[in-house]
């Protein structure tokens, strides 16, 4: 309930990106928890996902983030692949972000992809409402082959991910839609 919580409508967000620290959120608001995707593919060949919140959910009586939404923060389609998100679920929800990623997917773009054009997506309808405000949202995907992909609106990295394979463990460098450190 603190009067600087990054919620509300898009409207409400007329600040710019803050870049002077990777531990704050949009608008300069330090963020200590969040939210963790969790993306797989067994030795059946079959795709699951989980994603877990502690974001804003804990500040906002009655709020409902994007975790619980399937199609949103997490989708999920054994035959074609899965994604899940984090950053500012309201935008998530609006965008159907998750299953957006997956239906791109199927469409033939790489998991890489489909995560930076629902990222895109995103960032095209707040260009109409603040041109200078971008949410900070990350996706992660994976197909059925296996491949995957990471992306994040903005920031002063790019979006990254752990991978677990046969050949080990892996932290993934993504992308950004924005680079910011230009």
């Amino acid at each position: 309930m603190n009067d600087n919580d990054d919620w509300g409508t898009p409207e409400h967000l007329k600040n710019e990106y803050k870049e002077d620290t990777e531990s704050t959120h949009s608008i300069g608001i330090e963020q200590i928890t969040g939210t963790t995707n969790v993306l797989a593919i067994d030795n059946n060949n079959d795709i699951a996902g989980v994603t877990t919140t502690s974001g804003l959910s804990y500040k906002i009586p009655g709020r409902v983030g994007d975790s619980p939404i399937i199609g949103a923060g997490l989708y999920v389609d054994n035959e074609v692949g899965a994604a899940g998100a984090t950053g500012r679920g309201e935008d998530v929800i609006k965008s159907c972000a998750s299953y957006y990623i997956v239906l791109r997917m199927k469409e033939g773009r790489t998991p890489q992809q489909a995560c930076e054009d629902a990222l895109k997506m995103i960032v095209d309808k707040y260009k109409k409402i603040s041109p200078k405000f971008f949410p900070i949202e990350h996706f992660i995907a994976i197909n059925k082959k296996g491949e995957y992909g990471c992306s994040i609106i903005s920031g002063p990295k790019p979006g990254r991910m752990s991978v677990m394979n046969e050949s080990g463990f892996t932290i993934h460098e993504g992308s950004f839609v924005f680079n910011l450190q230009k």
